[in-house]
């Protein structure tokens, strides 16, 4: 049996309060209609994030705050429960994790934010994490990992919309 570790919740200030914020500005050659139906479907950033091996939603469309979804990330074998707080349909959303089956860290949320731009969109990726008091030096040690890592992840989106310039 699994066993779950509660995080704390958290609100869209956490972006600008967590210790440890990532932010990735990408500009991607597809329309921002392009790359919300592609974070909303069945697959969303597992069809292109390296980092996410499945995405599975646990609440029934049409989504909006208060929707949640499981999350498995190979690395660390993780398998997480989110629960988002932002849906501002075809533009924005953003969740934090409301537990874990590794129990290092007290909040995670994410940031998805779509922007039209002349050559097609621009799509910002933002990570924010508090880790428990004891793992706060490993999160610090770890931290340019953690950068280049979820840089990766934000990465990997243009290569993806780029082959894959209309739906899956």
């Amino acid at each position: 049996m699994t066993k779950w570790h509660p995080m704390q919740p958290c609100d869209e200030t956490f972006f600008a309060t967590a210790p440890y914020v990532y932010r990735f500005p990408i500009d991607l050659p597809v329309p921002p209609e392009r790359v919300w139906e592609s974070l909303t479907s069945e697959r969303s950033v597992s069809a292109w994030g390296p980092g996410v091996q499945t995405v599975e939603w646990s609440s029934p469309r049409p989504f909006g705050i208060g929707t949640t979804r499981t999350v498995t990330l190979p690395l660390h074998s993780m398998t997480a429960h989110e629960q988002y707080f932002v849906w501002d349909e075809g533009k924005r959303h953003a969740f934090f994790l409301r537990e874990a089956n590794r129990g290092f860290l007290r909040r995670m949320a994410e940031d998805y934010l779509i922007e039209p731009s002349p050559s097609g969109c621009r799509f910002t990726w933002t990570f924010a994490i508090e880790p428990l008091p004891k793992t706060r030096g490993l999160l610090t040690i770890g931290s340019p990992i953690n950068r280049l890592a979820f840089g990766r992840m934000a990465r990997s989106s243009k290569s993806y919309f780029a082959k894959h310039p209309s739906a899956d």
